[in-house]
């Protein structure tokens, strides 16, 4: 079972369920903000944030560590799923579950559906994944894991979120994760090609490309467009904001999921 937080509008009886996929080494609480101001501009949903396996709170979940079985985690989630928004490595499992499950609504942000095994626009990822091996797992205080992490070359901002999934243990703290199965899940969502999935859902689709990030490259972004062309239901939006684009363009970000649902059509569910 994954873990999550549910987050209802202020008032009524929400029919619909969306589901906020964070990326790699983030956790759901990533997107609460986001989803916050998502359930009163559309109330007819509530938003689940959800830990993906290996994350947050759903370190002990079984199965293999691929993007296929990440996908298949979310079948343990309350009710049907009709929307899920997926950040980087999340937009992957999104995709990956509407390829097999009915979906009225899929949010890529900044999640480039081809294979990348050159891994180029995730650098950064790959500069925490050293810092984080190189680094005490154990601490006695929250400020010497991020110090550590510093001292490792990471900023400040960044050592600090990945503080957030400290766990109190004794008098201290440790770092939970399990970085062979990140490292596991990050092959296998590099390794994957899903732009065919996304050419024929019948999902409202929206691809949210950061101008200020290379996880789409130009070949990329052509492709998009043209899908976009050729499909009404498939939709481009480019952002002003780096790769982390629920922090650098927050507003703009809401804003563009509190238009979502007009337009959306109701799913049809597609062949694996």
């Amino acid at each position: 079972m994954l873990a999550y937080e549910e987050i209802r509008p202020p008032a009524g009886n929400p029919a619909k369920t969306f589901a906020f996929l964070h990326g790699i080494l983030g956790r759901g609480a990533n997107w609460r903000s986001i989803a916050r101001g998502f359930v009163q501009a559309r109330p007819d949903h509530r938003a689940l944030l959800v830990d993906l396996r290996r994350h947050g709170d759903s370190l002990e979940v079984d199965g293999p560590d691929t993007l296929e079985a990440a996908a298949a985690d979310l079948r343990s989630l309350p009710g049907r799923l009709d929307g899920l928004l997926g950040h980087s490595f999340g937009g992957k499992v999104a995709l990956q579950y509407a390829a097999t499950e009915p979906v009225a609504e899929l949010w890529l942000i900044d999640s480039n559906p081809g294979p990348r095994p050159d891994r180029r626009g995730s650098e950064l990822i790959e500069r925490v994944l050293t810092a984080l091996r190189s680094a005490p797992h154990t601490v006695g205080r929250r400020a010497d894991f991020v110090r550590a992490l510093m001292a490792e070359g990471l900023k400040e901002g960044v050592a600090r979120w990945l503080a957030m999934s400290l766990r109190r243990e004794g008098g201290g703290f440790r770092y939970p994760v399990d970085l062979d199965a990140i490292d596991a899940l990050l092959a296998s969502y590099f390794a994957a090609d899903l732009w065919p999935v996304l050419e024929r859902t019948e999902a409202r689709a929206h691809l949210v490309v950061a101008t200020r990030s290379e996880v789409f490259g130009p070949d990329d972004r052509r492709r998009a467009r043209e899908l976009a062309a050729r499909r009404s239901n498939v939709l481009v939006h480019e952002l002003d904001a780096g790769h982390w684009v629920h922090v650098d363009a927050p507003e703009a970000l809401l804003a563009l999921l509190s238009e979502g649902a007009k337009g959306v059509t109701p799913a049809a569910r597609s062949s694996p």
